[in-house]
């Protein structure tokens, strides 16, 4: 229950849309209501017209069923002994029709409030989910499935509009019509609504026990269905391995087993979910057919106290309970399997961020000094990946990191921006601990050029600026002449205003790369990270972006991670990690002297 009172949340305030909603059920009710009780008049005139009471006296005004059946009847008689049976006919029947017109029209208004408040419930869900998505740490992203996060973005939220969010109006209509009915039928014969009564709580018995197992169910195949997606994701990026190895039955075969796996669950669901319905109607009719009986031999009697065309109409009220009673029941299996995707779409919005910002938080407004790594280490929860890391960057000075894979370069440079945080020693800037600052302040001081460069499906323009506001035509195209990339870029089609596909798959690396330099440009940060900007190039795209670093380099404090040794020969300070601790440093020539670690990664690549 509570897990449906946070999906409603999204839909305050409520104030917009129950007070509308509320006053059109129930005129919607109450014009149903009429419908079926003109039944009656109607097979009167039709088939006992002498019976119609032509000399009733105007009813006394009163808020009550009584007084509106009186009054009808006295219009009913007024309209036969003034005008004939034929007229009175025409009555009836255009009473009928009304009340039919207004029944419905009050439903289609209500119905539209509805959608209005479900749009945008699924509105808000999706703004919160993505804002959450990419306002979290990067650990989250690390200890999770992809596919079971755009499961959730996607199918999950579905899910809940499909399921949820779509029986509102059963859930807050229904109840109101059989209410409303139910009334009637006590109205018209206490005794016989009494025996129909036991159809209720013997109904809701049987549904509750057919719907038992509807969320355990739908919990396993939401999770199937993340890995089905996980499946397609890894298959669209790992396509090109996938084809250099062969491998498509191999991936086939694992899809297949998933698959497989949903469908069985899924099948077991929908055939339990649609078991619902037919068995609540089956209860409905079983239990009409008591009351037929009943009715029968109260008429016998003599003790039914109705004539048959009000017999008829006590029938249609009946029938007219079963609708919403199945209704309300196919929603509720229905719901069942929504808020099982609600929860996991809550499990994504209530993750804990592990990377905070400090309450009392101080603005860092620039940098003026230095940059400090101070007996930092850095565990991921397996076992210390750095241990006791301490170096000074000065300011306008370049610091490169080198060694061995997997000795913790990457994770070093990410510590800075705070993608994580340290688990022990401290990182200040300008004698400032990193965490005492407000971590936009921080982030808009660096600048990061990665290996892989992330580009995004926009135009060459859009990825430029990415993030960043008020931005001229010319300062974009100055940072792209920086980053040697204006000359290819205005040979694209389109210019600047190229779209360069998902993830830049229109570009080769090496313009892919100098686009991403060229953001960093325009952004102009005092401090420049790079994460083996070129490791992944050929030797001429290599030569052209290690050009547009140089001149990003220029007057700048940098931090840079290498991997070709021959682009940081002329930094200030070489660092040397091995297994996570600092095995050498010093510039390219004292290392070389040294000839330690550094000398003989530099003979592995014939570096001098």
């Amino acid at each position: 229950m509570s897990t449906f009172k946070r999906i409603l949340s999204y839909a305050k305030p409520y104030g917009r849309y129950w007070p509308g909603y509320l006053a059109l059920s129930v005129l919607s009710v109450i014009f149903g209501i009429a419908n079926y009780a003109l039944i009656g008049p109607v097979l009167t005139v039709l088939f006992e017209p002498q019976t119609v009471d032509t000399a009733a006296a105007r009813p006394a005004f009163s808020l009550s069923i009584q007084y509106f059946e009186q009054m009808f009847q006295y219009l009913l008689g007024g309209t036969i002994a003034s005008k004939g049976v034929m007229r009175g006919l025409w009555f009836v029947s255009l009473a009928l029709i009304a009340a039919s017109f207004l029944a419905n029209v009050c439903r289609y208004l209500s119905q539209r409030i509805l959608v209005n408040m479900k749009t945008r419930l699924m509105m808000n869900v999706r703004r919160d989910l993505f804002a959450k998505i990419s306002s979290l740490d990067i650990g989250y992203f690390s200890d999770k499935r992809k596919g079971d996060i755009l499961s959730s973005i996607s199918n999950d939220v579905n899910e809940v509009q499909n399921t949820v969010a779509s029986s509102f109006h059963i859930i807050f209509r229904e109840p109101l019509l059989v209410i409303g009915f139910m009334a009637m039928l006590f109205y018209m014969s206490p005794r016989l609504t009494l025996v129909s009564l036991f159809a209720i709580p013997l109904s809701a018995l049987v549904i509750s026990r057919i719907t038992h197992n509807l969320r355990r169910e739908a919990a396993v195949t939401q999770t199937l269905m993340g890995q089905i997606t996980s499946r397609f994701e890894e298959a669209i990026s790992g396509s090109r391995i996938i084809k250099a190895f062969n491998a498509e039955k191999y991936v086939q075969g694992q899809f297949a087993k998933d698959n497989l796996k949903h469908k069985q669950v899924s099948r077991a669901i929908a055939n339990r979910q649609e078991l619902a319905s037919p068995t609540s109607e089956f209860l409905g009719i079983t239990v009409a057919v008591l009351v037929l009986f009943y009715g029968g031999w109260l008429n016998l009697r003599g003790q039914l106290g109705m004539t048959w065309p009000q017999f008829v109409v006590y029938i249609g009220f009946y029938w007219r309970v079963l609708e919403p009673t199945k209704a309300i029941a196919a929603a509720y299996a229905s719901i069942q399997k929504g808020l099982v995707s609600g929860n996991r779409i809550f499990a994504i919005l209530d993750a804990e961020n592990d990377i905070k910002e400090a309450p009392d938080a101080q603005p860092l407004d620039s940098f003026r000094d230095k940059i400090e790594f101070d007996n930092v280490s850095f565990d991921y929860g397996d076992g210390l990946v750095l241990k006791d890391i301490s170096f000074t960057i000065p300011k306008g000075k370049t610091v490169a990191i080198v060694g061995p894979s997997g000795a913790g370069k990457s994770t070093l440079a990410d510590l800075l921006p705070r993608f994580w945080d340290a688990t022990g020693g401290t990182i200040r800037i300008d004698g400032r601990d990193i965490r005492s600052c407000r971590i936009k302040d921080l982030i808009a001081l660096l600048g990061v050029v990665t290996q892989e460069s992330i580009l995004f499906n926009d135009t060459v323009y859009n990825n430029i600026t990415f993030g960043m506001d008020g931005v001229g035509e010319k300062e974009v195209e100055e940072a792209a002449r920086i980053a040697n990339a204006d000359e290819f870029i205005k040979a694209l089609p389109e210019g600047y205003q190229t779209n360069i596909g998902d993830r830049g798959s229109r570009l080769s690396g090496g313009q892919r790369q100098r686009i991403a330099i060229a953001r960093a440009v325009l952004k102009n940060p005092p401090v420049l990270i790079l994460d083996e900007a070129t490791s992944a190039l050929d030797t001429e795209s290599e030569r052209l972006v290690q050009d547009a670093l140089t001149r990003l380099m220029a007057n700048r404090t940098s931090l840079v991670i290498a991997h070709r040794l021959s682009t940081i020969q002329h930094a200030d300070e070489i660092i040397v990690l091995q297994d996570g601790v600092i095995a050498e440093r010093g510039t390219h020539k004292e290392l070389l002297d040294k000839g330690g670690l550094y000398s003989h990664l530099c003979s592995l690549q014939s570096v001098s």
